[in-house]
């Protein structure tokens, strides 16, 4: 059989760091087995839905390569890939379990239902519209012909109609066998008074119909599983294999990551921006460190090994690897592999990314690939540039600390040979050999000429390699900095 997986997100807002991560582990899953990855967009909550998130779904996946093989742009031999478009599908199936009695409409108010919790409340007890209790309702179970006709010109809902006094067992790759007793059960909302389906209705139709081999999702959808199982059931379908994917935990592991958890712990929740939000993407995150972070959140190969790109991931990734326990979120971590991942990319790849591109337009074109190559090592993001940019404006103050080890050793001295040879600088010119040369026949130490210069020119005794920053600042900056430097220096002398 064909390794078939979906991802099937709702339209409901931005897409989480959890959510993209469901939709890597469907990704890999299908690669790996040469199967297909289809995204399904789940927006049966019409109230719910928020503009502008099923492009956000697209473009985040576009943006870490995950392309799907079907879905609601691309099309496909199974749409739509919209449960909003489907909503005859949902109700050409419902009527099949209408007519085996295994469903049933009813037309309680709100008010009553409400009426019915309260009094459940005051004994301490949770509602439930069960097996237990369903034939106290306005349903199509306890009215007689004539009425449930009236009734059916009005609104209504259709229900599950869970059989009691049974054991249901599912099986989950992840966590095994998984047991519940049907009488604990609801009999869930199948069809909402709208005509549109319920999650669990239209995702198990979805799935049989679209051919869905595998259902790869968060554990937070674990209680649902009884449910499904009833309604392939009730069909006379062969269930999917499921998985049950770990949460991700804040990171002091005291319960579910959550967007409060990135505000407080100054690290973004999503990939992307949405509205006034920046996300991975804006705060300088590359797509394929953000992958490769994600992978690790739950699984690994067996191995001491973390570094691995999408296409590392394909040939890796495998069920057996997933963990049961749910994994702590480490933003310092996910910023180390970033700092791995822009340290080898190369310089002709960084330099168009947007976020380094805008920061290096005020420089020549000609030197963006020196100044990125002298600094990549430095940035665990792609915002770090500025920072570490700043050896190319001139200092505002210098290092007190340096100037320190200065004292009583010359530096002036040093410094007017620096100017001397910099008047002579000429393309082609190495006045670090000549620099070198005049040290060693003076009896000067390297460390004090390297400190003297560096101040001078980037105002502390830390930076990248100094005489690639002269190459890039040019002789008549390098003059002005020198000269500063002695100024200073004997200011304060």
């Amino acid at each position: 059989m064909k390794i078939r997986v979906r991802f099937a997100p709702s339209p409901t807002g931005p897409l989480h760091i959890g959510g993209l991560r469901t939709a890597l582990y469907n990704y890999l899953h299908a690669k790996k087995n040469n199967g297909s990855f289809i995204l399904r967009v789940e927006d049966t909550d019409q109230n719910r839905y928020v503009d502008g998130s099923e492009e956000y779904i697209q473009e985040t996946l576009e943006w870490c390569g995950m392309i799907p093989d079907e879905g609601p742009t691309n099309g496909g031999d199974y749409g739509p890939y919209r449960q909003s478009e489907r909503k005859p599908i949902y109700k050409e199936y419902v009527k099949i379990l209408l007519e085996k009695n295994l469903a049933y409409y009813a037309f309680d108010k709100e008010e009553d239902l409400s009426k019915a919790r309260s009094e459940a409340e005051k004994i301490g007890k949770t509602f439930q519209y069960c097996v237990k209790n369903r034939m106290s309702f306005k349903n199509s179970l306890t009215l007689n012909e004539t009425e449930k006709i009236k009734a059916l010109k009005g609104n209504y809902i259709i229900r599950l109609k869970i059989p009691p006094d049974q054991k249901i067992t599912v099986f989950d790759e992840i966590r095994g066998n998984i047991s519940v007793d049907t009488n604990i059960l609801d009999d869930r909302v199948l069809i909402k008074n709208d005509g549109m389906p319920t999650y669990h209705f239209a995702n198990v139709i979805d799935d049989r119909l679209m051919e869905i081999s595998t259902v790869i999702r968060g554990e937070e959808w674990l209680p649902s599983l009884p449910i499904h199982k009833i309604i392939y059931d009730a069909f006379g379908w062969k269930t999917p294999k499921f998985m049950h994917l770990p949460l991700i935990l804040k990171p002091n592991g005291k319960g579910k990551l959550s967007k409060r958890d990135g505000d407080k712990g100054g690290f973004p929740v999503f990939p992307l921006r949405w509205k006034k939000t920046p996300g991975y993407r804006e705060n300088g995150f590359l797509p394929e460190s953000m992958i490769n972070y994600l992978s690790l959140l739950g699984w690994n190969d067996g191995t001491e090994k973390e570094l691995f790109d999408l296409n590392d991931l394909k040939k890796a990734f495998s069920i057996k690897g997933i963990q049961k326990g749910s994994a702590r979120f480490d933003y310092e971590k996910a910023r180390w592999l970033n700092h791995k991942y822009i340290t080898k990319t190369t310089s002709d790849i960084l330099i168009n990314e947007k976020i380094i591109k805008d920061e290096l337009s005020q420089y020549p074109k000609e030197k963006h690939k020196v100044i990125i190559s002298l600094v990549k090592e430095r940035l665990y993001t792609l915002k770090d540039i500025k920072k570490e940019l700043a050896f190319l404006s001139e200092p505002e103050t210098f290092d007190d600390t340096g100037i320190a080890k200065l004292m009583g050793k010359n530096p002036l001295f040093v410094l007017d040979k620096i100017l001397s040879l910099t008047e002579q600088n000429h393309e082609g010119y190495d006045i670090k050999k000549d620099l070198f040369k005049w040290a060693k026949v003076n009896g000067i130490s390297i460390s004090l000429v390297m400190q003297s210069f560096r101040l001078s020119i980037v105002g502390s005794l830390s930076g990248p390699d100094l005489f690639a920053v002269c190459s890039i600042l040019g002789k008549d900056v390098i003059l002005k900095r020198v000269n500063n430097f002695i100024n200073h220096l004997k200011y304060k002398t």
